[in-house]
């Protein structure tokens, strides 16, 4: 004969409110009503056909009865939550959360994302595009890849790519009329970001620095690259993802002088979470990715 279990939703309520001996605390604690936690309590006393808690006005206090009841109770929920975690184990150990900038997400990381997949389809990526700095715990992120100045202890951190910097402009610019010499981007817009980098290309490139034309101030290389492809300026352009725009024609380098990036880039992780097979997968993949193309392992 199958058993009658008694209103499931009834017991954390009065799990709770046997734990705190108050409905009012243990409504707080499960964001419920203090009606909400009485009428599930008094549903689970009219199934048992016992007092689980006595009144007094608007006090309570728990009865022997109660007591018993809500240490079985305990015990039950305390084993569901342990089956959860073991039933979720298998699915955590194989999701790989990565925290990246927008830019690096959007013109590197993506489109080869597709092979790492395919090599690893156990593995179910989520990437998390955004110029902060990744709050591990809240997010559950497993690696960031950090575009600065590292290492950033306790976290563990591997640097794994320096930058460069060097001046794009769409083909269309001035109706194809681009700078031949660097000093003729006197009469250009140019495009700046927070990492301005301006005053040591002009440097490196012999030009007597002056403070650049006003122009679009951006905080991330992916709009300064779009604003330069729409002809709207001159930008400078870390190498490592302006590969596909300069390759499809979208941007056009003007000049073989270029100078390198104060940060660099960086896999970030956890203790806990940077020897997992998951990160480790990722950390080799990307490394492979950024190796010359005979190099590389499809």
């Amino acid at each position: 004969m199958a058993k009658r279990f008694p209103p499931l939703s009834a017991l954390r309520p009065f799990e709770a409110a046997a734990r705190l001996e108050s409905f009012s605390r243990a409504a707080a604690e499960l964001h419920l009503t203090h009606g909400a936690v009485s009428r599930q309590v008094r549903a689970l006393e009219e199934h048992l056909g016992a007092r689980l808690f006595a009144r007094h006005g608007k006090r309570v206090s728990i009865t022997p009865a109660g007591k018993a009841f809500a240490e079985r109770v305990r015990s039950a929920l305390e084993e569901i939550a342990r089956a959860a975690d073991e039933a979720g184990a298998d699915r955590r150990e194989h999701r790989l959360t990565v925290s990246v900038l927008p830019s690096f997400a959007s013109r590197w990381l993506m489109p080869r994302l597709i092979r790492f997949m395919d090599a690893h389809p156990k593995v179910e990526v989520n990437v998390i595009a955004t110029v902060a700095l990744a709050n591990f715990a809240a997010e559950e992120v497993d690696v960031a890849i950090r575009f600065g100045r590292g290492p950033w202890p306790p976290l563990v951190s591997e640097h794994f790519l320096d930058d460069e910097y060097f001046p794009v402009a769409s083909p269309r610019l001035n109706r194809g009329k681009l700078p031949r010499e660097p000093k003729d981007l006197a009469s250009f817009r140019l495009i700046r970001e927070d990492r301005d980098y301006w005053h040591e290309w002009m440097e490196a490139a012999g030009v007597k620095f002056r403070a650049p034309p006003s122009g679009p101030l951006f905080n991330d290389s992916t709009y300064s690259l779009q604003a330069a492809a729409r002809g709207e300026g001159i930008a400078l352009a870390r190498r490592s993802i302006v590969g596909e725009d300069l390759e499809s024609g979208k941007l056009k380098r003007l000049f073989p002088v270029s100078v390198p990036s104060r940060e660099s880039y960086w896999f970030v992780s956890p203790r806990e979470t940077a020897d997992a097979p998951r990160v480790k997968a990722f950390r080799d993949w990307v490394k492979s990715e950024l190796s010359p193309p005979r190099a590389r392992r499809r």
